[in-house]
């Protein structure tokens, strides 16, 4: 099991950018992403669907591949890119803003979903990247399924963090993903499905959450 690191349970955000802009820009509400992104996979989906180009079993299954797609980039992001630990004193620094304060400050308000100044940049990569494997109009529909995947990433995360909510599957993401947080960082990186972590063999062991 990885070290135990420090962990605030503060809900105040720590000021990490002297530039009031910057510092700005890497916070934002969780409701952010949400007018942002459901406007946007609507027109994706309607994009996708107004040529009648696609039956409704292929529009179905671009849609389910989208979501699919979408839980193996979380998971290879969180795994390989949030959690590299860099040698270099620069690279700490990097990976501090990215994610390592999310760990230090796993209940801060203002840095639970992914701010626009990412997330759509990360986006427009991804759009470029997926057109370079699928037409128009099966691209719309993959990459509109592909976004709802993250905004459902985004707002679980942020309920797992401060919403109460009751139900046997809503605990096991919880606990999950809390774990993660306060027993074992090398594990458990699945947030929105812990089925890549059941797949890959990064789930935990059997036991009690330690919080």
């Amino acid at each position: 099991m990885a070290q135990k690191n420090y962990v605030s349970n503060s809900e105040e955000s720590i000021r990490m950018f002297d530039n009031p802009l910057v510092e700005a820009l890497s916070k934002v509400h969780f409701s952010v992403p949400l007018f942002i992104f459901i406007p946007l996979n609507s027109f994706l989906f309607y994009l996708g669907a107004k040529e009648g180009l696609l039956s409704i079993g292929s529009y179905i299954l671009w849609i389910i591949a989208g979501l699919i797609v979408w839980t193996i980039t979380e998971y290879v992001l969180h795994r390989f890119i949030f959690h590299y630990h860099p040698t270099s004193e620069f690279g700490k620094k990097i990976h501090f803003i990215f994610h390592g304060v999310h760990h230090d400050y796993p209940r801060d308000r203002l840095r639970l979903v992914m701010p626009p100044s990412v997330s759509i940049p990360l986006a427009t990569l991804f759009f470029f990247l997926f057109k370079s494997i699928v037409a128009a109009p099966a691209l719309y529909v993959f990459f509109g399924s592909f976004l709802t995947g993250y905004l459902i990433y985004d707002m679980f995360h942020y309920a797992i963090h401060h919403v109460e909510l009751k139900g046997k599957l809503w605990n096991v993401l919880k606990t999950h993903h809390l774990k993660h947080h306060y027993n074992d960082p090398d594990k458990g990186f699945g947030v929105s499905s812990p089925i890549w972590d059941v797949i890959v063999g990064s789930n935990f062991d059997k036991g009690k959450l330690n919080h």
